[in-house]
């Protein structure tokens, strides 16, 4: 037997995500942070430190990921209280090591920046050649949707 509600159904939350395909330059990266921070402010998300996480993992894709012909693609999506943000490019054989780089050196700091700022950061592979990059960042209590879907994971970063 079908019982029915005599309560009209709520709607469903809005999904939060968002994906685009860049090429693997300066310009792709600066672009990347562009539209990442514009998307924060539609969803009225703040935009740091995301949009710095971005930056970084966008600039790491344009310079240690780059390969000839091959973009790269930046997600960002909402599950629970914590914005997730992942880049993918096709350099899995280079996988991102952190480096202590000497006080005066002009780079190599990218990834000691997000792991400062991201909550958890951490690497997945594939499928072949794939490779990607993700940080998560928890989002302050008003900025939160309690419908977007997952209500716990791990807080431990990587």
């Amino acid at each position: 037997m079908i019982q029915e509600s005599a309560e009209p159904a709520e709607p469903a939350a809005p999904v939060r995500n968002f994906s685009v395909q860049l090429s693997p330059t300066a310009r792709g990266a600066r672009l990347a942070r562009l539209l990442a921070t514009e998307q924060l402010r539609s969803w009225g998300l703040p935009l740091d430190p995301a949009g710095q996480v971005v930056a970084e993992l966008a600039a790491n894709a344009a310079t240690h990921g780059r390969v000839q012909g091959r973009d790269f693609r930046l997600t960002l999506y909402v599950i629970g209280d914590t914005l997730r943000i992942e880049v993918t490019d096709t350099a899995g054989e280079r996988p991102p090591r952190p480096q202590d780089p000497a006080p005066d050196a002009e780079s190599g700091r990218g990834l000691l920046l997000v792991g400062a700022l991201a909550d958890r950061w951490g690497v997945a592979e594939g499928p072949a050649p794939r490779k990607t990059v993700w940080a998560e960042v928890a989002l302050p209590p008003h900025s939160r949707n309690p419908c977007s879907g997952a209500t716990g994971g791990h807080s431990q970063r990587t």
